[in-house]
């Protein structure tokens, strides 16, 4: 069963300025059936939640931590939750 989940993920590195945002919800629009956003954050690091069928979020998660990403990504903390709804898409923030 696959079913939907919510992902948060918070990526550490060389991630803002370099079009990690975009790239982050090419990868989300490539992959298909997943909506949410890409975020900087204040401190440097990006926020990107991504909601939808459970192997699609694993998925961007797996590029977040070791695709051709843009930048330099030296970790992914992410937590797992259940979705809440509400986004049209998914969004640069």
């Amino acid at each position: 069963m696959n079913e939907d989940v919510r992902v948060t993920a918070w990526v550490r590195g060389r991630v803002q300025g370099v079009g990690f945002r975009w790239f982050a919800r090419a990868n989300a629009l490539r992959i298909g059936a997943l909506v949410g956003f890409a975020l900087n954050l204040e401190d440097g690091r990006v926020q990107v939640v991504a909601e939808g069928p459970k192997d699609h979020c694993e998925q961007l998660l797996e590029w977040l931590r070791t695709g051709d990403t843009p930048g330099r990504v030296d970790g992914v903390t992410e937590i797992w939750a259940t979705p809440r709804g509400g986004y049209d898409g998914f969004a640069i923030r």
